[in-house]
């Protein structure tokens, strides 16, 4: 979906000679799905294939916590530790074979360059600035924007203050939902953003630099170390569709109906099996007779997780601003008690939330474990059939919580 860009400087036609001060560059095509799909052609200074040195490889090992009941979790992730940085800071939170959910705090600066060879990645950033220095040119960042980051970038993040992030990483690829485009790529009408609120590099800087850099591709299932003798970012120019990018949250123009819109209508990305939402303040359905909430619904095919960014989210009890709810598959959930009798004549919500919905179960990490609540699977019990209190304004009743 990203449209066509140039940076730098490229010559008339692909794979013909182009020199800099003399000396012939090296052209890399760069594409997705077999030179099918979407690619951008660099030129570099060097050979992307020269190396120095290997290094060590690290497997990925994810430590794996199966509950001993099949139930609804509530993960406080606010107080979790800053540690490493963008890569060796990335907590795990919950996987399957379409996508890895990370927490991210980072404590310290990459020393480093990173590349994903076996995924894209998302992150979302609920705190913090920045720039990524990418292949591509400089990305700038701030609090709310998705991160889109395809394989095969080139990066090294450059964080202004503290940083808080969720991270989605996929071994497919993330997409713009097809029903949002029409059959040249365009954004249509109907879609909840545009190509005005889609943000590629905003400048090339091409680094000359020789000396011994670090590399650390994601490769294999772990992390493979290299030592380069030239400046990963040595690309003079590059043109074409395949780049990373920002998009901010708080540019989804939410769809509203007259009766409660599903799901799908808040959806943003698409992957493999998986789908990234985006919950953001907008006006209530509108009928007279509307129940602006939820109706009760069952995961029969799918498992749904939402990250809590921003408001009171009094629809759920003890839910706070970096909180993680997972509603398993196999078993139904909704409003607490009460709340739908609550929420009518409601006219607005004013919440922000992130939501992956997956197609296959999610498993969890220990530090999942260390996280839960332990309690959630119970807040929709009742004494005596009588509802629990609530704060005055339903809040997130309002959205999909």
């Amino acid at each position: 979906m990203p449209t066509y860009q140039v940076r730098g400087d490229v010559p008339r036609k692909r794979h013909i000679q182009f020199r800099d001060n003399g000396t012939l560059l090296t052209e890399e095509v760069m594409g997705l799905e077999g030179f099918t799909g979407n690619e951008s052609i660099l030129y570099h200074l060097t050979s992307p294939c020269r190396i120095k040195e290997l290094g060590d490889f690290q497997p990925i090992k994810r430590d794996e916590w199966v509950p001993d009941a099949h139930a609804h979790r509530h993960f406080k992730t606010i107080g979790i530790e800053p540690e490493g940085d963008e890569v060796s800071g990335r907590k795990l939170l919950m996987w399957n074979k379409d996508v890895e959910i990370s927490l991210v705090r980072p404590k310290e600066s990459m020393n480093y360059f990173f590349r994903n060879g076996e995924g894209d990645e998302v992150y979302f950033v609920h705190e913090g600035t920045g720039t990524l220095h990418t292949t591509f040119g400089d990305l700038p960042y701030k609090e709310g924007d998705y991160v889109v980051i395809p394989r095969g970038t080139t990066y090294q993040f450059e964080p202004s203050g503290p940083q808080r992030y969720l991270l989605f990483e996929t071994p497919g690829l993330i997409e713009v939902p097809k029903r949002y485009r029409n059959d040249y790529g365009q954004l249509m009408e109907h879609a909840p953003f545009y190509h005005r609120d889609i943000h590629p590099p905003a400048e090339l800087q091409t680094f000359r630099d020789r000396g011994e850099f670090q590399l650390k591709i994601r490769v294999r299932d772990g992390y493979q170390d290299y030592v380069i003798d030239y400046h990963p970012f040595d690309v003079v120019g590059w043109d074409g569709y395949l780049y990373p990018w920002t998009f901010n949250i708080n540019d989804f123009e939410p769809i509203t109906g007259r009766i409660h819109m599903p799901p799908p209508s808040h959806q943003t990305f698409s992957g493999p099996n998986f789908v990234i939402c985006s919950f953001c303040p907008r006006k209530l359905d509108f009928d007279p007779m509307a129940i602006p909430i939820p109706y009760h619904h069952s995961n029969l095919q799918s498992e749904e997780m939402i990250y809590y960014v921003d408001g009171s989210f009094s629809s759920r009890k003890g839910i706070e601003v970096g909180s993680v709810t997972l509603h398993p598959s196999g078993i139904p959930h909704g409003p607490h008690p009460g709340l739908a009798e609550k929420s009518i004549g409601m006219a607005e919500t004013h919440e922000l939330a992130v939501m992956c919905d997956t197609f296959h179960p999610l498993k969890l990490t220990k530090l999942a474990k260390g996280l839960d609540d332990g309690q959630y699977a119970y807040s929709w019990y009742t004494e005596d059939g009588v509802p629990g209190s609530y704060d005055a304004d339903p809040a997130g009743a309002t959205s999909h919580f």
